[in-house]
């Protein structure tokens, strides 16, 4: 019988990156030492995707690898107050859990932690852009595209990532070159010293806050410093790593002698445009 616990040891023992002392990556709902029938790889674990999961799953429980949090906190410290408050979204979302026999582990900091970073490196993939190598080694993500402009490389950027509510900040007219990554929320910090790198045309994001990076984007592409920053949403962003999890864990567990069947649930962009 392979466990859930089984599956996850073989996922860390395979990622080139250790485990980080302090980490958000553990078990955040269900029986560790259940014996999972098949693994359900996905980015973020909504009620609506944990349907699709538990459904796709045979006899036995499915274990869902999931890149975001379960309940609606990235250190999963929010469970207690909801708990308290008789939260009904957080009782809904647990009750389905516990009665379709779920377990649910939380894969973010180990997969980031690669060198390239695993979802810089899936989604520069799935853009068709090749990553500096040098700048992949140090933690960041730059990529050196043909002359376009910024609004031909938003509409690519939407297209090729599912984003259904990208938005975009500069002249649509302006040709760029080098494109900075900043996927999934990094933080305003860090946004600032992409946009403002001489080296850097336009920034594409996953999510920002709009007083801080937002802010400073617009002030960026005033002042002649940038030329704009793309802004494809959280999920979006992210999701072509998760995907690549789930391409690469078979080989994991069949080396590992766990063979269990793999699916990839996509979560769809959680925003639409009006």
């Amino acid at each position: 019988m392979t466990t859930a616990a089984d599956v996850v040891a073989a996922v860390r023992s395979a990622i080139p990156a250790p485990v980080r002392p302090v980490t958000v990556d553990g078990f955040l709902d269900g029986d560790p030492g259940a014996g999972v029938s098949g693994v359900a790889v996905t980015t973020m674990a909504t009620l609506d995707v944990l349907r699709r999961a538990a459904d796709w799953g045979g006899d036995g429980a499915t274990l869902v690898i999931t890149h975001e949090p379960l309940y609606f906190a990235h250190a999963d410290d929010a469970r207690n107050t909801l708990a308290a408050q008789d939260d009904p979204v957080y009782n809904a979302k647990r009750a389905f859990v516990h009665e379709r026999g779920l377990v649910v582990w939380h894969l973010h900091d180990q997969w980031h932690d690669q060198r390239p970073d695993g979802v810089d490196a899936a989604t520069a993939a799935a853009l068709g852009w090749a990553l500096d190598a040098a700048e992949a080694a140090a933690g960041a993500a730059v990529a050196t595209l043909a002359p376009t402009t910024l609004g031909a490389l938003a509409r690519h950027v939407a297209a090729a990532l599912g984003a259904t509510a990208a938005r975009f900040v500069g002249d649509p007219a302006t040709v760029v070159r080098r494109v900075g990554l900043d996927l999934g929320f990094r933080g305003a910090a860090r946004n600032r010293a992409l946009l403002r790198r001489a080296d850097v045309d336009v920034v594409v994001l996953g999510e920002a806050h709009e007083w801080e990076t937002g802010e400073y984007a617009v002030d960026a592409v005033a002042a002649g410093v940038a030329a704009g920053a793309i802004v494809v949403g959280h999920v979006p962003s992210e999701q072509e790593g998760m995907r690549a999890v789930a391409a690469w864990l078979p080989k994991v567990l069949a080396d590992a002698g766990r063979p269990v069947p793999v699916t990839f649930v996509e979560t769809p962009d959680l925003f639409r445009a009006v």
